[in-house]
């Protein structure tokens, strides 16, 4: 593996985990970067590339477990949070009810997805669309959230956040747009809605990967492993730095900033790509 090689795995690994919690899809960028610049399919080939990109979104989910780890313990009993008691906290419950409808449509349509969906084309109506919830969602929501923690938010809420979260299955319109626009909508304050949209995404990012690894763990090959670690890394470092950074600027500036960001992006391409 060249050196040059190695700095195409940095690259995306910083990709990934720049992008994979702000709400402007990692997807997309990934895509974008890789399709059209990096092309690491041509020398890893088609499925190796795209084992290395669950690779690297693994390196992404642990930097959510070291982040959330007190409160992901707790839903699994592993960990008593300070000033909660059994029935005033968020529970496994909650998180499972906000998973089914993604969880549910994700595995009926995996296939069709994979195929038909994963395309520069594609992604900017994922980020246009996106966005569009997104300013919604700053405009409409509550003007003075109810929910304004974790331990606040009910099973309707969670089930409807859930709802909306299966916007993000399309490629380039971000599973965390989708679900902070959700929870803002549905009463949530912006921050709650993003820490429980992290909360979230590990069960259903690390099931969507194990089960993709195993379906692909046949293109796995150990001549690509340095390409493999210098990925899961690079996403991992850079997960942890975006997660914090995140977080105290969501509160601050809201939706609207990233989806102006979308349309940018999107405007860009379209240049690039039919002018």
């Amino acid at each position: 593996m060249e050196l040059f090689d190695l700095l195409k795995a940095l690259i995306l690994g910083f990709v990934e985990g720049m992008t994979e919690f702000a709400p402007i899809s990692s997807t997309g960028h990934l895509i974008i970067v890789d399709d059209m610049w990096l092309r690491t399919s041509e020398f890893l080939g088609k499925y190796s590339a795209n084992t290395f990109k669950i690779v690297i979104q693994l390196g992404s989910i642990f930097a959510v477990i070291v982040v959330f780890w007190k409160r992901l313990f707790s839903l699994v009993g592993l960990y008593k949070l300070k000033g909660t008691t059994s029935g005033s906290q968020l529970k496994l419950s909650h998180v499972i009810v906000g998973l089914i409808p993604a969880g549910v449509l994700g595995l009926l349509f995996e296939d069709f997805i994979d195929e038909h969906l994963f395309s520069v084309e594609t992604v900017l109506v994922g980020l246009v669309i996106g966005a569009i919830l997104m300013i919604v969602a700053d405009k409409f929501g509550p003007k003075v959230p109810k929910t304004k923690t974790l331990d606040q938010i009910t099973y309707k809420q969670a089930f409807s956040v859930g709802l909306v979260q299966c916007f993000s299955l399309w490629p380039g319109f971000s599973r965390s747009g989708a679900t902070i626009s959700g929870g803002v909508l549905f009463g949530m304050n912006h921050r709650t809605a993003a820490d429980f949209t992290f909360i979230m995404a590990v069960p259903i990012m690390f099931g969507a990967s194990f089960l993709s690894l195993l379906k692909n763990w046949e293109y796995v090959e150990l001549d690509h492993l340095s390409f493999y670690i210098v990925g899961f890394v690079s996403a991992f470092v850079f997960a942890l730095i975006s997660i914090k950074f995140f977080l105290k600027l969501i509160a601050r500036v809201k939706l609207t900033p990233f989806a102006i960001y979308r349309l940018v992006l999107a405007a860009v391409l379209i240049v690039i790509i039919y002018m």
